[in-house]
């Protein structure tokens, strides 16, 4: 039976989040948990739902955000611990001031913290907290959280993850597929299925670049900052090439390199790493770079209808980077703050879409749009065994392990060896 995502306006219930159980166990180790994000994903809202009697202050109210800056000692003493601060981003003084109390006390759990400037943050962070506060990065909604799912370990494609998967595993279709990608992760847009697409991607560029991007740096030409991100996301999928994105926008290196950060550090953009080790000297050593919103992707870049998308020049871009995105999500939910993800290219031209590293052992895997995979689509993870890292040799590596296809194909089978076809919605 084909499960359908959760509708709010019908069930009027929280979307259930994968995080609250790493922020559990964050909230135990340490004194300070900090949620980071994109805009509008849902870090307030978990943590509302996860501490339903926690204090809760916001530092968008411009009265509670002035007292917080110009006197952030009394600031905590009107809001002792434990205390959920959200924007915490706003009130980087605040920091110094968490750090003296939780030198006071050892009790774990008593701030927590939300923000969506992870490098603004990050900074203060690691000069006032370091050792004393657990850090998650929360994006949009994953495939898993809108079709209620409740398997929450991350993707690897091995047997015991499909065998403890095939356990709540929805059967989702084709065209659904698309709708999500085209939707986007956002949890309003998924709780409100009449909210209008174009309105609301609209409202969030504004909101972001009026808000996030003017705190972070100075931009002195919006409408290029956001033919900046058009562009960008015109390119997900593709190797990172800053003279490119340079030219086609009218700006010089260092802005395009500077503005880049700013979407990394916003986690709207994730750069894939390329695998290497000590013997792959003539692997490619550029990121690619993926929008982590597939929505947004396609509203900037005027793919306005899922049917219009999933027939279009980017299709294969999109459904590239909608998997990337889901497999960072199964990661960064169970609480693991750099997955283990590569991608590997070469000089000759050998390309494996996405390696996953687990103790050793490189998992290689595919995306393909289309429903038919053939062997053809794994030959080159043989690339792989002859990394000497990769193989059990000199380099310490404990060898390939299986990988395969994922793609729009309904069922899990065999493909070559222990290779298989995944469908998408086993991630």
């Amino acid at each position: 039976m084909l499960n359908q995502p959760i509708n709010r306006l019908e069930v009027l219930t929280y979307i259930k989040r994968h995080a609250e159980e790493a922020i559990g166990k964050l909230s135990k180790m340490f004194g300070a948990v900090l949620v980071a994000g994109p805009r509008q994903v849902g870090k307030s809202t978990m943590l509302e739902q996860m501490l339903p009697t926690t204090p809760h202050v916001s530092l968008d109210d411009p009265i509670l955000l002035t007292s917080a800056l110009s006197q952030s000692g009394t600031f905590l003493k009107d809001n002792p611990p434990p205390v959920f601060i959200d924007e915490i981003q706003h009130a980087p003084n605040l920091f110094p001031q968490i750090k003296l109390l939780l030198d006071q006390s050892l009790t774990k759990g008593q701030f927590f913290l939300s923000g969506s400037q992870q490098f603004k943050m990050m900074k203060n962070v690691s000069e006032s907290l370091s050792g004393r506060l657990g850090l998650l990065t929360l994006l949009g909604l994953s495939l898993r959280e809108k079709y209620a799912v409740s398997f929450n370990q991350p993707f690897l494609p091995t047997e015991d993850y499909y065998n403890s998967r095939r356990q709540d595993l929805p059967e989702i279709s084709y065209n659904d597929i698309w709708l999500n990608i085209h939707r986007g992760s956002m949890p309003e847009l998924w709780a409100n299925p009449d909210f209008d697409w174009q309105m609301y991607y609209g409202a969030y560029v504004k909101t972001y670049i009026e808000r996030d991007v003017r705190e972070l740096t100075q931009v002195g030409d919006e409408v290029k900052f956001t033919s900046f991100m058009t562009v960008v996301a015109s390119q997900t999928g593709q190797l990172l090439n800053f003279a490119s994105l340079a030219r086609d926008v009218g700006i010089s290196q260092p802005t395009a390199e500077r503005w880049l950060s700013i979407l990394v550090a916003s986690n709207l953009v994730y750069l894939l790493r390329p695998y290497s080790n000590n013997i792959t000297k003539r692997a490619v050593k550029t990121p690619k770079l993926y929008f982590l919103d597939t929505g947004l992707a396609a509203y900037l870049t005027r793919w306005n209808t899922p049917e219009v998308l999933k027939n279009g020049a980017m299709a294969g871009a999109f459904f590239e980077t909608f998997v990337v995105g889901e497999v960072v999500k199964s990661y960064y939910n169970a609480g693991i703050l750099e997955a283990p993800l590569y991608f590997y290219r070469d000089k000759e031209m050998n390309e494996i879409d996405l390696l996953i590293e687990n103790d050793g052992v490189l998992y290689p895997l595919e995306m393909k749009k289309h429903a038919d995979p053939q062997k053809s689509d794994v030959a080159a993870f043989s690339v792989l065994d002859k990394i000497t890292g990769a193989s059990g040799g000199t380099g310490g590596g404990k060898g390939r392990g299986p990988g395969g296809v994922i793609c729009l194909y309904d069922k899990l089978v065999r493909l070559d060896g222990e290779d298989r076809v995944i469908p998408v919605w086993w991630l």
